[in-house]
């Protein structure tokens, strides 16, 4: 049985304790949000010695990275060294987007170095390999959910009347979710509906059969702040609300991607439209982003955007990292965009209330008004980083640092209050 059939015969299962120990709720709780939709906990019990992660309301933000290769940069290693610093970046899940060399061979190999839950989008692999049939497509599905996938996006919501939608209200940006576009040029190639929609019992009864929890994908998410909230997305998003009912009817599941490229002042509205088109089931935002123009950067520009969404209703945030709209993510950009996610999502735990967020920044302080660069350092998000630029340009005295000096805040206001 999947964790939500198990929650809905009031089971308790060793997952659902493992989230409500890490979360620090009851496990009452956790079994409530798996039974309302409003959790999911994707878990394939084939992903050996894979952790139990929670996604959803009143829980801990979690942040994905996105790691794999492509056609020009097929190297395996590469990937494992990406999913080694995605683990000691401390990222919740990872996807594995790959489309060039081996596929499956590349998949196995994360899944068995893989601690945490894997997501991957199964069109990737059956473009790449010419398995675009019906069955073909329905087959790589059940190939990696047999393998212990734990999440898979599958654009649903992409269908003919989405496509006329585009079409009748056309956008600057057009479609820039790569599985979106694959899957509307196949519509449109062969003159026919998109299978995933047209047999979506078929793919429930999969994702049934495995615990593979329905990532439903925004295919039709904005690409630029112009396009944000046009009538393409916004179906499209009302259909995933329709079809999350169905997953949940079969005990499958569920989470709802979401933009995307969105104006700051529009997330706050975006984020509480998902919930009320989606019955509350978790939201998994790219971003959002709030600004196009910044390549180079475009993690700071996500973690401006998820900061907000994850306090106004994301619950889960997909890192983007400097190498966005670029190039393929080499490791240290795979850090650098784990990292700011991670940043905005402890931002949102603490602006949300969760329980203990506030700690970690409570000792912190701490360790800075004693002047203990030793613990400073060790509670630093990125401890290396911290690290390395405190030792850069050391001070002449080691209780202060260069920037400040005799001059230090901490330490003359310390030593004035003694008096």
């Amino acid at each position: 049985m999947t964790q939500r059939e198990e929650a809905r015969k009031g089971n308790v299962t060793f997952a659902m304790q493992e989230v409500a120990r890490y979360e620090g709720r009851g496990v009452s709780e956790i079994i409530s949000g798996l039974v309302a939709g409003t959790i999911a906990i994707p878990l394939n019990p084939l992903h050996k010695k894979a952790k139990a992660i929670g996604v959803g309301k009143g829980l801990k933000i979690k942040v994905n990275a996105n790691i794999g290769n492509s056609a020009d940069y097929p190297n395996m290693e590469d990937e494992l060294e990406k999913l080694k610093v995605c683990l000691e970046a401390k990222a919740d899940t990872v996807m594995d987007l790959s489309t060039g060399g081996d596929i499956t061979a590349i998949r196995r190999a994360i899944i068995s170095q893989c601690p945490i839950p894997l997501g991957t989008v199964p069109i990737y692999q059956a473009v790449a390999e010419k398995k675009m049939t019906v069955d073909g497509m329905f087959s790589v599905v059940e190939q990696q959910a047999e393998e212990g996938v734990d999440f898979m996006t599958i654009h649903c919501g992409v269908t003919r009347k989405t496509i006329q939608a585009l079409k009748d209200h056309p956008r600057l940006m057009q479609v820039v979710s790569r599985g979106g576009a694959l899957m509307m040029k196949w519509i449109l190639d062969n003159d026919q509906e998109n299978p995933f929609f047209e047999n979506y019992d078929r793919l429930l009864k999969i994702a049934q059969k495995y615990d593979v929890t329905m990532s439903l994908g925004d295919g039709m998410r904005p690409g630029s702040i112009v396009d944000a909230g046009d009538v393409a997305q916004i179906g499209e998003l009302k259909l995933l609300g329709e079809l999350t009912k169905q997953a949940w009817q079969a005990g499958v599941q569920v989470i709802i991607e979401g933009p995307g490229h969105v104006p700051y002042n529009e997330i706050v509205e975006q984020m509480q439209m998902q919930k009320r088109y989606c019955h509350n089931a978790p939201f998994y935002v790219l971003g959002p982003l709030p600004t196009d123009v910044a390549p180079g950067y475009d993690h700071i520009t996500c973690a401006i955007g998820g900061t907000l969404a994850a306090v106004s209703g994301a619950d889960f945030l997909c890192y983007v990292t400097p190498t966005e709209h670029l190039g393929l993510p080499e490791a240290d950009d795979v850090k650098e965009g784990i990292i700011a996610s991670r940043i905005a999502a402890h931002c949102a735990d603490i602006a949300r209330g969760i329980p203990g967020a506030r700690d970690w920044d409570i000792a912190m302080s701490k360790a800075r008004k004693e002047l203990n660069w030793g613990k400073q350092i060790g509670l630093a998000i990125d401890p290396v980083k911290a690290r390395k630029i405190h030792e850069r340009r050391k001070s002449k005295s080691d209780d202060v640092c260069s920037m400040c000096g005799e001059f230090c805040a901490m330490k003359v206001s310390s030593e004035a209050l003694k008096s």
